[in-house]
């Protein structure tokens, strides 16, 4: 019989399986949610870009993937907030209606989960405080206060709501910052909880993720007994920043579903948070390998066991002028959108033309590699062989995926700390001023009917004919 960790009605249930242990070691199990799509575990949700999957329209998602799953960031939407009402604030929904899915026209079906910042979250320039956390919008840094981000669960209403966690990125903490991380962190999750208890502004349907902090048990021992001994009636589940932290896990909490926010940079460390009892993933790559023009190649378990002198690439770069004439798929065996309907040459002229399609196509093909990828990991765990195939895996393929040639898609200015005065800037000009008079006098100007044949030649205009 299945290990059933059941929630109220109105939230949601994840499911252990057979042959899975709720301390340690890989799980399988099911999240469930009253309609949307159960969602397997181990498997992973799709980061979005103010609440679209980056290069794919909504209804393109919906056909051609399999994505159950999408996190949206609160700092997308609230550039000038608290000053100015977003505009995804005045979405009108009924009570039982998220208007955060009305205003990203998200489907029914996909789990809706809302995060304070984007993953991966860019560093600020100023730290976290006593009530708020700093965040990077589309006008520049700003600062999200506990108090607006529970007015934003409760006007949201999303599936899944992550509490506020303090955690330092890019920085090394000392002892008095870790009680700190502990503290504030322990003070924005009892006002959460009580947001969302509310009885007039409540959120009935939104089951509520509680942060494990990247720190020694010790140093979050009080914030850790707060969540076990005061929230365990209204924590459905946890979010982990490093697969370390598991350990820290009360143990009457250890069987609800845990939502890794690490940045794996490869299938690798994937397998290695799954070989840790991780659940649910985050997986940045998989967009970055899109926006660097990669097609991922990979499969799990490996079926194919000749030896090879050197491991397989883990993804293939369509930049490259060898794949101009090749009519194979992106990857041999894949059944994607993609793969089923175009090939690699065709990939390669919309990359180098800088066609918008040529990356929605990579988008559907790599999100589908990792469907089929944690597909793999679930009937490896069933079967009692994961240790095994995961050795074998990563023998078999390249520790990193490979590196960006070409220009990729223009970058947008939140996905890229300023590095300060001086530096180079993230998109080629597309666009040139002209500034030179002569120039602009010989672009300007027809040539006159009779104007001999040698001077139209060396102004470029046309060839004499021999």
């Amino acid at each position: 019989m299945d290990d059933v960790f059941q929630l109220p009605e109105e939230f949601l249930s994840f499911n252990l399986l057979p042959l899975s242990h709720a301390d340690h070691g890989p799980r399988l199990g099911k999240l469930s949610s009253n309609g949307r799509t159960p969602i397997k575990t181990p498997h992973y949700v799709a980061l979005s870009s103010r609440g679209a999957v980056p290069h794919l329209s909504q209804d393109m998602a919906r056909d051609n993937t399999a994505v159950k799953g999408v996190y949206a960031a609160l700092e997308d939407f609230i550039e000038r907030a608290p000053q100015q009402v977003p505009p995804v604030y005045k979405i009108p929904a009924s009570r039982h209606e998220s208007p955060l899915r009305r205003f990203i026209a998200l489907q029914p079906s996909p789990l809706l989960i809302l995060g304070p910042r984007r993953i991966p979250p860019l560093s600020c320039p100023a730290s976290n405080t006593n009530s708020a956390i700093s965040i990077v919008t589309s006008v520049g840094f700003s600062s999200l206060t506990s108090e607006h981000y529970v007015e934003a669960v409760q006007k949201l209403r999303p599936d899944i709501a992550l509490g506020l966690g303090d955690v330092v990125k890019d920085q090394k903490v000392g002892l008095k910052r870790m009680d700190k991380m502990g503290d504030r962190t322990l003070a924005w999750m009892k006002e959460l909880a009580a947001g969302m208890r509310n009885e007039d502004l409540g959120t009935p349907r939104t089951a509520l993720f509680a942060p494990i902090l990247p720190i020694e048990p010790e140093q979050q021992l009080f914030y850790l007994d707060f969540l076990k001994d005061e929230l365990e009636d209204v924590v459905s589940g946890l979010v982990l920043y490093d697969d370390t932290s598991i350990t820290s896990i009360p143990e009457t909490m250890r069987r609800l579903p845990r939502l890794s926010l690490r940045e794996p940079s490869s299938p690798h460390l994937l397998l290695r948070g799954i070989s840790h009892g991780l659940d649910i993933f985050t997986i940045p790559f998989i967009g970055a390998t899109t926006d660097a023009g990669i097609a991922l190649s990979f499969s799990f378990p490996v079926t194919d066991t000749t030896f090879l002198e050197e491991p397989l690439p883990l993804g293939i770069d369509m930049w490259s002028s060898t794949h101009a004439t090749d009519l194979s798929r992106l990857s041999q065996n894949c059944r994607c959108y993609t793969c089923t309907n175009h090939q690699r040459a065709y990939l390669q002229h919309l990359l180098s033309a800088k066609e918008m399609l040529g990356w929605a196509l990579l988008q559907l093909h790599n999100h589908h590699i990792l469907d089929v990828f944690f597909e793999g990991v679930r009937t490896s765990i069933s079967q009692g062989s994961f240790e095994e195939d995961a050795k074998l895996f990563e023998i078999r393929y390249t520790s990193d995926l490979p590196a960006k040639t070409g220009q990729g898609p223009r970058a947008r200015g939140y996905q890229f700390k300023s590095e300060g005065k001086g530096e180079p800037k993230k998109n080629a000009l597309s666009y040139r001023t002209l500034n030179d008079r002569e120039e602009k006098i010989e672009e300007g100007l027809l040539p006159s009917p009779y104007v001999e044949a040698e001077d139209l030649e060396r102004q470029g205009f046309a060839e004499k004919a021999s």
